[in-house]
């Protein structure tokens, strides 16, 4: 232990002796293990992401979106000034749009179906007590509690009467809570949502959803929303797929021809779908590809060879986003390779210019009693103490680099103790294979010539 020490002590010495050529030569390993850390940080926290994506959107899910006529329109234009076609005379096919018998044909036709949830979104002012908020009122059943992961953390859920009969309750979201309620105890308490009056029956828990799961994902922010019943919303406000009558027009055009299909309401936005959207959980996660075609195609044939509707599998577009982090994070994994075989040349190189300077020095000590060992020691121990330099400055500016990453853009990332843990011992072993050679060269001085050489 005493030669141990002895020798640590010689190599210490060497290095402080000649401080900026060692830290030159540890910059290949600061660089290196810096982009190790920073990789692994920025891997972990988009596995992260993805984790609470998937929490956000639930396991298995297939999302089938209503499109409104305008989307239609513009579809059908630009894809005819696209391919450079001229409108062809004829019949038009007609859509209903998207209704709550779709929902009846999936669920009664399709095997693997585990839920499936109907929803209707209604923008809306929310009242109470002289306090007002834009919202917006969402129709759903029991399923979409569950489908989306969603917890009620005070109350309880839909009743079978809220459902079958409509009744006028509602779920609310955790900022609506704070909004309306601030400390009190929201349940059994009403408030306005547009022209009707809802109960408090439960309260959801707080979520949060990053901007990246918005855009991607098409999610919103739930703690804003409001929930009732989809029957509710189909007989108290907006019932898209209703036929009325227009009695100026009955009398100009006759009762045939007044006959229209109700469409959004006073905003005449178009949209004449019944429900906004469907989510479909699936039982097995190797049949989200399959169902979803079967769905594509059933929907298509039901609304008349119009595809008024877009399907996505989030599940699907989370794999692709993983795909391409992965891809990154190889090439940074590629870049700090690099950087650490580069700083492992530097030091076997310097290695190999400081033995070829202290060949005297080596032959005095060897001439004093050193051993072979010794000299190999004092060597290895100088190449592995630069190396372990480098990378405990190489984990500082790693550390410091994740956290910049992560507030100056959108990208998670998250340090663990394990990163540190692996770039110091890829530190050490980077020093010990580089240094190897070095320390042997050393060892293998004849101590006469030694001495001799000036």
């Amino acid at each position: 232990m005493e030669r141990h020490l002895f020798n640590l002590r010689i190599a210490l010495q060497a290095l402080v002796s000649n401080r900026l050529r060692s830290t030159l030569t540890a910059l290949g390993i600061i660089f290196g293990v810096a982009a190790v850390i920073t990789m692994l940080a920025i891997g972990r926290g988009a596995k992260q992401e993805i984790l609470d994506q998937l929490e956000l959107v639930g396991v298995n899910n297939i999302v089938v979106d209503a499109k409104e006529q305008s989307e239609l329109k513009n579809s059908d234009k630009n894809q005819q000034e696209g391919e450079g076609k001229k409108k062809e005379s004829g019949r038009k096919k007609v859509s209903g749009g998207m209704t709550l018998l779709d929902v009846q044909a999936i669920e009664n036709t399709l095997p693997g179906i585990r839920h499936v949830s109907p929803e209707v979104v209604v923008e809306c002012q929310i009242l109470r007590k002289g306090i007002y908020e834009d919202s917006r009122l969402i129709g759903v059943n029991r399923a979409y509690f569950e489908i989306n992961n969603f917890k009620i953390i005070e109350g309880s859920n839909f009743s079978d009467l809220h459902l079958r009969y409509g009744e006028q309750v509602c779920i609310i979201g955790e900022a609506i809570r704070e909004k309306f309620f601030g400390r009190q105890n929201p349940i059994g308490k009403r408030l306005k949502a547009g022209e009707i009056w809802l109960t408090v029956i439960g309260v959801l828990a707080p979520r949060q959803v990053s901007k990246e799961a918005e855009e991607n994902l098409g999610l919103r922010d739930y703690n804003m929303d409001i929930y009732t019943p989809l029957k509710t919303i189909l007989l108290r406000v907006n019932d898209r797929s209703t036929v009325s009558t227009n009695s100026s027009s009955m009398a100009m055009f006759g009762a045939g021809m007044a006959i229209f299909r109700f469409s959004g309401g006073s905003s005449g936005d178009g949209n004449i779908n019944q429900i906004d959207r469907i989510v479909i959980q699936v039982a097995e996660t190797g049949d989200l590809k399959s169902i979803s075609q079967v769905i594509r195609r059933m929907l298509k044939r039901r609304h008349n060879g119009v595809e008024d509707f877009e399907i996505t599998v989030p599940i699907l577009l989370l794999e692709q986003q993983q795909r391409a982090k992965s891809v990154f994070n190889l090439v940074l994994g590629a870049i700090a390779g690099i950087s650490l075989l580069v700083g492992g040349i530097g030091i076997m190189n310097i290695m190999l210019a400081s033995v070829m300077e202290r060949i005297r020095e080596i032959g005095i000590r060897r001439a004093l009693g050193a051993r072979k060992g010794d000299i190999i020691g004092q060597f290895l121990m100088e190449a592995v103490l630069i190396s372990l330099t480098g990378g405990i400055i190489g984990i500082i500016l790693g550390v410091s680099g994740a956290v910049l990453v992560s507030r100056f853009t959108d990208i998670l990332t998250i340090v663990s103790g394990w990163s540190i843990v692996l770039s110091f011992f890829i530190a050490f072993i980077i020093g010990l294979v580089f240094g190897i050679s070095p320390a042997r060269k050393a060892a293998m001085q004849d101590p006469i010539e030694s001495l001799r050489h000036e």
